[in-house]
């Protein structure tokens, strides 16, 4: 009875002691693995799930305002760059081009009729030149007629009424003279204002073709505006526009988000970004897909400023009870296209990002 007693208490001592042991390798072994893995990759790798998938939208906004003819589009649809989505009534933009191209036809004839008006004005002036030079004749013919009587009227031999008639006629043909003169500048300068209109240009590059040419260029862009096409490929979203709905130029239509070109911004803690440089690989995992797809990427840049910085509230820490918080700065992360054409994202959806650091200096 009392070696039985005595054997129980010795067994459970080595059944402690092999427990300890077990325990003690366990520690050690816990020791080592964390030692090696601190050795070969501690400060290797940043990492945050702090990140999202974001893309650059575009805003779909017509140019022109008038009533929905079309919808070409319905939501989550995926379209291409230059692909029509809605089409607006053109009847006025139609009326507009028609007009803008008579006015066009108006200005042509009008400028031609300039050119052709020309070539009469220099027929007038050079008619007016003759008549000048008529006139000079017919005065130096007056003035020669009065001096020879005005010399012979001391004789007697020229009668005072003789007198009177030449001195009458050498008057009329200043009066004349001064008459041809006027009419020459006045046919000059009506040329003159003419070449003004013309001014050398060919017909294509007066003025007033230009100018009709310019507003029926606008007429024709505004017509094309009718139709409104995607900026880019990409994702039908936030579509808010219907058939016989009057939209106005500005307003926003829907949205179309290029997941084809979609990032990441990944949400770092300030402590994490030491040795984190643009051009580090990244590989990220998605909450969408799971561990089972691993996508992989290049850090881009950072943000201008943390996220509390561009806040609609920014903290204040001016104040007597500030207390630290550790910021986080988003990381913009370049992902790899053919990863995302074999699994898209969506803009928001949640990532997790690890950062291989080991090439830092």
């Amino acid at each position: 009875m009392s070696e039985t007693a005595s054997t129980a208490p010795a067994a459970a001592d080595r059944r402690r002691k092999r427990l300890l042991l077990i325990l003690g390798v366990v520690v050690v072994a816990a020791a080592v693995i964390y030692g090696v893995y601190t050795l070969l990759f501690a400060g290797k790798i940043v990492e945050t799930d702090n990140a999202y998938v974001g893309a650059e939208v575009a805003q779909v906004t017509p140019l022109v305002s008038g009533p929905v003819a079309q919808v070409l589009i319905k939501e989550t649809q995926t379209v291409q760059a230059g692909q029509p989505l809605v089409v607006l009534d053109n009847s006025d933009a139609r009326i507009a081009v028609a007009q803008a191209e008579a006015a066009l036809g108006q200005a042509e004839r009008r400028v031609r009729g300039y050119e052709a008006n020309d070539q009469a004005l220099g027929g007038q002036v050079a008619a007016r030149q003759a008549d000048v030079a008529r006139a000079r004749a017919d005065l130096e013919r007056a003035r020669t007629d009065l001096s020879r009587r005005q010399n012979l009227a001391g004789s007697g031999a020229v009668s005072g009424e003789e007198l009177t008639a030449a001195r009458n006629a050498f008057a009329s043909a200043q009066a004349a003279m001064a008459q041809a003169q006027a009419n020459l500048r006045a046919a000059q300068g009506s040329r003159e204002a003419n070449a003004v209109l013309i001014n050398g240009t060919p017909l294509a590059q007066n003025p007033e073709v230009a100018a009709a040419r310019a507003l029926l260029e606008s007429a024709q862009l505004a017509l094309q505006r009718t139709v409104i096409r995607a900026p880019m490929a990409g994702v039908i979203s936030r579509k808010q526009v219907q058939v016989g709905q009057q939209v106005q130029a500005g307003a926003p239509l829907m949205a179309v988000v290029p997941v084809q070109a979609a990032y990441v911004d990944a949400n770092f803690k300030e402590v994490q970004l030491e040795k984190v440089r643009p051009g580090q690989p990244v590989e990220l995992v998605s909450d969408l897909y799971g561990k089972g797809v691993v996508y992989h990427g290049r850090v881009v840049g950072f943000s201008g400023g943390t996220g509390s910085a561009f806040s609609l509230i920014p903290a204040q820490n001016a104040t007597g009870n500030w207390i630290k918080i550790v910021q986080r700065v988003p990381v913009r992360i370049a992902l790899d296209p053919r990863e995302l054409a074999q699994h898209p994202l969506r803009v928001g959806l949640s990532m997790k990002a690890e950062i291989d650091v080991s090439g830092a200096r």
